[in-house]
């Protein structure tokens, strides 16, 4: 049933399929997804999410219960504020089983690809991100890890690119994400590719394609010499010539 669902979701949104590695780094391309565990903390978020719904929806029913039984003597008016509500409930509770499919539905096509020279992540369904960070703009790397994230064995491994910001505000799932922040989330083995991408960034700063070192950076180059002609250094010297006679006239005058 839901893999019907998933073919039906991928061909009317045209969600990408999974990526290809790098020509000529498949051998060193590493692909990651997040853990198994991080399907039941979005699991345990939509429940809190639909119960504190039902909650809100079995309230407002309160009113119009309360005016059925007032009611009830009525034989189109009182069904009709009865059944309304129920009928809303009903809706929002289908809305709510589309909405698991679609959890499930992002659990899988998440994934994070770490090649020799960048990152590639994408996540999303119905809007989908997909983010390329060469590791030449990479200026941090930090690990973030919740409460029930800890119980569960998960984290997310947040990275920094020049011009990202180090708020809190884009952090939220739910919130506006700056395009210099890409995060691996929901993976148990945040501190493993944490040092996978600090050792990728070692060796390509080693081989001379990142950035350089101060002492070979690019020196001003030294302003050309000026050709001074044979005409003008005898002009000089007739010149300094002249002022030594008029000091040595001024001396003996004196």
């Amino acid at each position: 049933m839901f893999k019907k669902f998933r073919d039906c979701c991928e061909r009317f949104l045209r969600i990408p399929g999974d990526p290809e590695p790098p020509p000529g780094d498949e051998a060193r391309t590493q692909r990651f997804r997040a853990a198994p565990n991080y399907y039941k903390y979005l699991l345990g978020v939509w429940l809190v999410k639909t119960a504190g719904l039902l909650i809100v929806l079995i309230t407002m029913e309160l009113a119009p219960l309360v005016a059925f039984f007032e009611m009830r003597h009525e034989k189109l008016l009182g069904p009709l504020i009865l059944g309304l509500p129920q009928l809303i409930i009903l809706v929002v509770l289908l809305g709510r089983l589309f909405s698991l499919a679609l959890v499930r539905l992002d659990f899988e096509k998440r994934w994070y690809l770490v090649t020799d020279r960048s990152l590639r992540l994408r996540e999303g369904i119905v809007h989908v991100r997909e983010m390329t960070i060469t590791f030449a703009n990479i200026q941090n790397i930090s690990i973030s890890q919740g409460p029930l994230q800890r119980l569960l064995g998960i984290a997310d491994l947040r990275v920094d690119t020049a011009g990202g910001s180090t708020g809190k505000h884009s952090e939220g799932k739910g919130k506006p994400q700056s395009l210099h922040t890409a995060y691996f989330r929901g993976v148990d083995n945040a501190n493993a590719i944490r040092e996978l991408i600090q050792n990728r960034l070692r060796e390509l700063k080693d081989s001379g394609l990142g950035d350089m070192d101060e002492s070979k950076a690019i020196q001003p180059r030294p302003a050309p010499a000026v050709s001074v002609s044979e005409e003008f250094r005898a002009a000089l010297r007739e010149v300094a010539h002249e002022a030594r006679a008029l000091r040595a006239a001024a001396a003996g005058t004196a």
